[in-house]
């Protein structure tokens, strides 16, 4: 029997409609493919750990969770989010050179700006190889990119959009359709 190559994948949880996003990308993939899966929840989001048992409940021995440091909690200052997106940058360093994914998908919170710059740097210094990085803008980003789509359209990012006059505003993501 050939068995398939499996891709480890780290999966970015964020509150809210972005865990609910996310599972609805999920529920349409091959988790025979992307496996193991390695998440992350900030450590202060109890609801998507919770979605994301519920999700797992049969494949409980293909994947992993870690909870990390919010870059930015709701109502926090930009000037103060800058030391918190520091601090989890370098708490998050270990984990992506302890992961290795091959491809890492998030969609949308502040929490993966930390994971995507680390993975970077860890893949310039050849510690990691380079995964692919696939951003998903939320469906309900119609009009622009959400702040976290603007800082990664900057960095070498697949930015996918479910609206086609996204694509045409920022030329460096590509329109999909709808998908969640």
């Amino acid at each position: 029997m050939i068995q398939k190559k499996t891709i480890p994948t780290l999966i970015v949880l964020g509150s809210g409609g972005h865990t609910t996003e996310m599972f609805r990308l999920l529920s349409g993939t091959d988790m025979n493919v992307y496996k193991p899966r390695y998440y992350t929840i900030a450590s202060t989001d109890k609801m998507s750990k919770k979605k994301m048992d519920e999700f797992e409940q049969n494949t409980l021995e293909d994947m992993n969770v870690s909870f990390i440091n919010r870059s930015r909690h709701v109502g926090q200052s930009y000037f103060s989010s800058v030391f918190t997106t520091l601090w989890a940058f370098f708490t998050v360093i270990p984990l992506v050179y302890r992961i290795k994914p091959k491809l890492i998908l998030v969609n949308g919170p502040g929490t993966c700006i930390p994971i995507v710059i680390a993975t970077l740097l860890l893949s310039i210094f050849f510690l990691i190889d380079r995964p692919k990085i696939v951003f998903v803008e939320s469906i309900c980003r119609v009009e622009s990119l959400s702040l976290t789509g603007k800082i990664l359209q900057y960095l070498p990012v697949h930015i996918l959009v479910q609206w086609p006059q996204l694509s045409k505003l920022y030329p460096k993501t590509q329109y999909i359709g709808r998908l969640v």
